[in-house]
């Protein structure tokens, strides 16, 4: 009788310590924060990732964003890097420290991106050929400038940056308009392709 209670007690201690371990890596590549990376490295080794213009808390979300060195390499997720996951999967690219959203500046004006208050509808769709794709016009693909990168004030070797905008969706420009996710769980840096992020 009592091994029976023992056996039942060990299987249940199992149960929670797998339960208690799945919620951690659920907690954070699930609902914490995510970065979206281009796919190309292009200049810089450490990668570029969409960023809202200015340094980390101090970014100026009135002045838009840009691709920045991506801040991951020092072991976390910018803030203003940070994406959250949640909303990703629902197509909506949100900065949640700083509650705005990734906007077209108008239906008129689609190339032109603005951070605002979030709507209420996806404007963005993942192309299986990870582009990000503007709903309403799919012919529109968030692109990385292929001018030269610009150096930042920080960083060992330099931060790079360059512009972002909507630009035609072209094959030939892949190396500028393919992106990735990345995320941290349990210390580890995970990537999957933009259009495999569900």
């Amino acid at each position: 009788m009592f091994s029976v209670f023992k056996k039942i007690l060990i299987f249940f201690g199992i149960l929670f310590c797998l339960f208690i371990n799945s919620s951690k890596v659920w907690s954070n590549s699930n609902v914490g924060l995510v970065e979206i990376k281009l796919l190309d490295n292009l200049d810089d080794k450490r990668g570029f990732c969409i960023d809202i213009k200015g340094h980390k808390f101090k970014a100026k979300v009135k002045r838009g964003i840009q691709v920045h060195t991506c801040y991951s390499y020092q072991g976390k997720i910018s803030v203003d890097q940070g994406l959250d996951a949640k909303k990703l999967k629902q197509k909506q690219i949100f900065f949640p420290n700083f509650g705005v959203c990734l906007q077209t500046a108008s239906y008129k004006n689609p190339i032109s991106l603005n951070l605002i208050k979030c709507r209420n509808f996806q404007e963005f769709i993942f192309n299986e050929d990870n582009t990000i794709r503007l709903k309403s016009n799919k012919t529109l693909c968030l692109t990385v400038s292929k001018e030269n990168s610009r150096k930042g004030g920080g960083g060992s070797p330099l931060h790079l940056m360059r512009n972002v905008s909507m630009q035609k969706c072209n094959e030939k420009l892949s190396y500028y308009q393919s992106w990735g996710v990345r995320y941290f769980s349990n210390g580890k840096i995970f990537k999957v392709k933009l259009f495999n992020f569900n």
